[in-house]
């Protein structure tokens, strides 16, 4: 082994965790980028020839990787609560109350920062090295997207300074409105849909599931709060430390004594907010000692001792052109603005909603009106109201039209329904397109297929519904523009995977109206099968939780029509699932007393699937891996935070083809992924 090879490998990870730490966090770069690019190759191919020294905070890691891992949700240490919402003075001032109420004759103030609009992200850092990254998810638990968050430049791999040993910081995912302007410039010229606003492309980005990928994208995370041990009892200091260890931590922060202090912020960051290089739609007040958060504690959803503040959205003036009727899935037709382009929020807005008929005549609108706009959440445009002093003397009024402007079919409208449709669902070409693309969706059969490629295939005749998509083989896909042999491929794989989706989600694949993610997940836990839904009376189905008047009807009218009973048919014929899965009996007792942990993907079972397994021969399944886990069950893709806490606690790996032995299952596996010993861990990060 060459020392010097060594030495000159930990030499040049100091020098570019620096040099990162300068470009990203100071804004300060000490040399150009093509020195930095320079040091770089070198440490790439000094890493290269010497692989047992990999280290997954290597400055190296933030290329990310091709290779495509499915997220895996992990509990959080502290939940992750979300904040209580005030929009005025008068609420503020109650919630002062509350806290100077419970605090009693203390002194004490405010720590005010701002809300940046992304998405939420918690950070753990062991020994100063980052070993995990999880969005926000439910506020329990949420997906681990630690390699994605590898390759974020301002989201430190290894800290500095005097840092905790153990440390767990939150902060937000947001993309910067320059680097989102020209990501979107660069979608549009390879025909690819531009990104609504920057938070939406923040968050796709974050989830995307090829690393390399995420690397591209101009993501910042601005960090915010210290939910463990922190080092004073300060939370404006603590954000600090947290600058002095390598942290992103925007110097904006204020410290308010009173709550009138805390308005002026407000009313200052209302205005300057427009300046910000990035999204902010509010600001959030926090008590600022630690001890009294813990003191103040929470309910349910919020912490007692934080409050946000939405900042009004904003409105912007501009000229209806014209006026576009759009058709969904279930035939909706919906009015949408066309506008001469205008910049409100930090994007230009060419198109807003007119929501509905109803709508449209309270507004009152007309053609070449002019329209204020506001972006409803700061994300979706709307139409609010029209300046009626500078309209036409001769404009005329708009009326909603009463044919389908795509199929030309009468539109309806049901009693106590504000929106019209088109009840022409088998013929016309929006509603048969937007069902198979509800159809594909990951709460549903979760096929890996884009709205640009579904046009295709039922443009060239190749899936007239969804369960087309099961008659699709190799040759015909790729013959298709865009697809070669590896994305012809994946399609058919996507495909043939769909057919262990879960019988709820199948249900709610299929797009029987007015039946959402719970609604199926109920009936399906009720009646077990699609037969059993399909022979139920009006009275049983009424009878299920959830489920009234409406939504019984509307099950009994889909299965009236047979064409959705074919439908149904060459669904069961290709082998999807339509009832529900009887667990498994009690087969053995070989892994009483078991703890075990699964990550990744298996050939032969689902995720689901195996964990019946481990049920079903007397184990228990755990979600996070600890001293007390038993087993580590390793499937393709194994998350690496897993694998490295099983190392580190000494867990045995087990592979899929050991796991079914284990159990006395033959289950032969091609090309099964070994499990690592401690010699050969590190190729699999």
């Amino acid at each position: 082994m060459d020392n010097t090879e060594l030495d000159r490998i930990a030499e040049l990870r100091e020098q570019l965790h620096k040099h990162n730490y300068n470009y990203y966090v100071k804004n300060n770069p000490e040399i150009s980028d093509f020195e930095f690019d320079t040091l770089l190759k070198e440490l790439q191919s000094l890493e290269a020839k010497h692989p047992e020294v990999f280290d997954p905070t290597s400055p190296t890691q933030r290329v990310g990787s091709d290779l495509s891992e499915g997220f895996t949700q992990e509990v959080h240490e502290y939940p992750m609560l979300s904040l209580a919402n005030s929009y005025s003075m008068e609420d503020l001032r109650e919630f002062d109350s509350r806290v100077r109420k419970a605090v009693g004759d203390r002194e004490f103030s405010y720590t005010c920062e701002l809300k940046y609009d992304g998405l939420s992200i918690s950070l753990q850092y062991k020994d100063g090295k980052l070993t995990r990254a999880l969005t926000r998810g439910d506020g329990i638990q949420g997906d681990n997207i630690t390699n994605n968050a590898k390759t974020i430049g301002t989201i430190p791999l290894q800290l500095q300074g005097n840092f905790p040993k153990e440390l767990e910081i939150r902060g937000e995912v947001v993309m910067p409105r320059a680097g989102f302007d020209a990501l979107n410039e660069e979608r549009i010229e390879q025909g690819e849909q531009p990104f609504a606003n920057p938070r939406n492309a923040a968050s796709g980005s974050l989830k995307l599931q090829n690393s390399r990928e995420v690397a591209r994208r101009p993501l910042q995370a601005n960090m915010y709060y210290i939910p463990s041990e922190a080092p004073t009892d300060s939370h404006y200091e603590n954000l600090s430390y947290a600058r002095s260890w390598g942290f992103n931590v925007p110097d904006l922060s204020e410290k308010c004594k009173t709550i009138d202090d805390v308005y002026t912020f407000i009313t200052k960051w209302d205005t300057k907010r427009k300046d910000l290089p990035f999204d902010t739609d509010g600001v959030v007040i926090k008590v600022d000692s630690v001890s009294l958060q813990q003191e103040l504690g929470m309910t349910a959803k919020t912490p007692r001792w934080a409050i946000a503040f939405k900042f009004k959205a904003e409105q912007a003036r501009t000229k209806l052109l014209s006026v576009d009727f759009q058709v969904g899935r279930q035939g909706t037709v919906t009015p949408v603005a066309n506008l001469e382009p205008v910049q409100l929020a930090g994007t230009v807005i060419k198109r807003a909603s007119l929501y509905n008929a109803d709508q449209m005549q309270v507004l009152g609108i007309r053609l070449n009106d002019y329209v204020y706009i506001e972006k409803g959440g700061e994300i979706i445009p709307k139409v609010v109201r029209i300046d009626e002093d500078a309209r036409d003397a001769d404009s005329q009024p708009l009326h909603f039209i009463t044919h389908c402007p795509e199929c030309g079919a009468e539109l309806i409208r049901m009693e106590d329904e504000a929106n019209y449709y088109c009840p022409n669902s088998k013929n016309c070409p929006p509603q048969i397109k937007g069902k198979i693309e509800h159809f594909v969706g990951r709460d549903a059969m979760n096929i890996a297929l884009a709205g640009a490629t579904i046009e295709q295939l039922y443009n060239v005749g190749l899936i007239q519904n969804a369960s087309d998509f099961y008659s699709l083989q190799y040759d015909d896909v790729i013959k298709l523009d865009r697809f070669a042999e590896k994305s012809s491929r994946n399609l058919i794989d996507s495909i043939q995977e769909s057919k262990s989706i879960p019988f709820y989600k199948v249900l709610y694949a299929i797009g029987i109206r007015h039946i959402g993610k719970a609604n199926a997940k109920v009936l399906a836990k009720k009646f077990k099968s699609i037969e059993a839904i399909q022979n139920a009376t009006l009275e049983e189905l009424q009878d299920t939780e959830d489920v009234g008047e409406v939504i019984a009807v509307s099950i009994k009218q889909f299965f009236q029509d047979d064409d959705n009973v074919a439908f149904i048919q060459k669904l069961r014929d290709n082998g999807v699932q339509l009832e529900e899965k009887e667990k498994q009996e009690a087969q053995s007792n070989v892994l009483e007393g078991k703890s075990i942990v699964i990550s990744g993907t298996f050939q032969k079972h689902s995720r689901d699937e195996m964990k019946e397994l481990i049920e079903a021969n007397g184990g228990k399944n755990v979600s996070g891996v600890s001293k007390s886990t038993n087993y580590l069950l390793a499937g393709e893709g194994i998350g690496p935070s897993k694998l490295e806490k099983a190392t580190t606690f000494g867990v045995q790996i087990i592979t899929e083809e050991d796991f079914y032995a284990m159990i006395g299952m033959s289950e032969p596996i091609q090309s099964a992924p070994k499990a690592p010993n401690s010699g050969e861990q590190l190729s699999l990060f």
